[in-house]
């Protein structure tokens, strides 16, 4: 594709001044597993959106169709992508989610709108003399990180300027809401699907204490499903968190040991411990789906290359682990 130039006209003639965009980010490459849970808990179910906006303005909206969603997915151009933004109403609502204490994100949201405005409004009208009137924004970032933050904290524009002033004339304001486990306890009791999510998360990291992250995560939609904790969700979203979940551990690897000694051996074990967890996987998805063990075994074989013997070993964990489960 070529460059896009900006063509002007000088003494010398014509001179074209080349404008670089910033480069594309592909939506997925940064995604979390808390992240995608989150959007796909929230996204594309409307009532469960509903309930979460009902929760945290006190409010009793009870149609989800007048909700109306325009998530930034990839704002073309910037790579910008938000979590949830949608308007009800006269408020246009921009939801985030993090996993850690971000100072600069009433930056984000900053631009985030912008985005967003330019979405809803027609370019062309800006310039006329009749006044618009625009949905007004809320911004709220619920909070799921490991560092202590209270129930709920404040981050402003503002706080971010070099030389701050009484009455800034730009102003954005962020409510974070902390959403783990025993924190905004009103606040789970009015939304079931956040109190689940909280759940599925303190979970993850109960179970990531002592197995991979991969591993955690299944045990955790497990354990939720078992203990119809957002079941429905967790029953028909399970392969594509755990396909992201893997994506996320692979990124990291498993290579805390290539900064001692003996690196590449350290590395060269982590790739062999997540083939294999995933080959299980593998077999334990296979399960649940029906399939035959041989198209099981034919798939082992052609995406990791194992051996009869090592395939039979597979097995004979999986099997084990079956029973276990059948048994509890």
């Amino acid at each position: 594709m070529p460059v896009p130039a900006l063509i002007q006209k000088g003494t010398m003639g014509i001179k074209k001044n080349k404008i670089f965009f910033k480069k594309m980010k592909w939506p997925w490459a940064n995604r979390k597993y808390k992240d995608t849970v989150f959007r796909l808990l929230f996204k594309n179910d409307k009532a469960a959106l509903l309930e979460l906006y009902n929760a945290i303005n006190h409010s009793h909206y009870d149609n989800p169709d007048d909700l109306i969603i325009n998530t930034l997915d990839n704002a073309i151009f910037m790579g910008m992508r938000n979590d949830l933004s949608f308007i009800i109403d006269t408020r246009l609502n921009i939801y985030e989610h993090q996993s850690t204490d971000c100072k600069n994100i009433p930056l984000r949201c900053l631009l985030y709108v912008s985005t967003l405005y330019q979405q809803i409004i027609d370019d062309d009208k800006i310039y006329g003399s009749r006044m618009l009137k625009i949905p007004e924004p809320h911004f709220v970032v619920f909070y799921n990180g490991t560092n202590k933050l209270p129930e709920e904290v404040t981050y402003k524009l503002s706080d971010m300027y070099e030389k701050a002033s009484n009455n800034p004339e730009l102003e954005l304001t962020v409510r974070i809401i902390n959403i783990n486990q025993g924190m905004n306890d009103a606040l789970m009791k009015s939304c079931k699907n956040l109190s689940g999510y909280s759940t599925f998360v303190a979970k993850v990291r109960e179970y990531n204490d002592t197995y991979s992250l991969p591993s955690a995560i299944r045990m955790a939609m497990d354990y939720c499903i078992d203990h119809d904790i957002l079941k429905d969700f967790f029953t028909r979203e399970r392969k594509t968190i755990y396909m992201y979940s893997l994506f996320e551990y692979n990124q990291k690897g498993h290579m805390k040991v290539i900064r001692e000694e003996g690196r590449e051996e350290g590395r060269e074990e982590g790739r062999n411990e997540a083939r294999e967890e995933a080959a299980m996987n593998t077999i334990l998805f296979g399960y649940e789906d029906g399939l035959p063990e041989e198209t099981i075994r034919n798939r082992l074989k052609q995406t990791y290359k194992y051996s009869d013997e090592k395939i039979d070993e597979l097995f004979a964990i999986a099997n084990a682990k079956n029973k276990e489960k059948l048994t509890k």
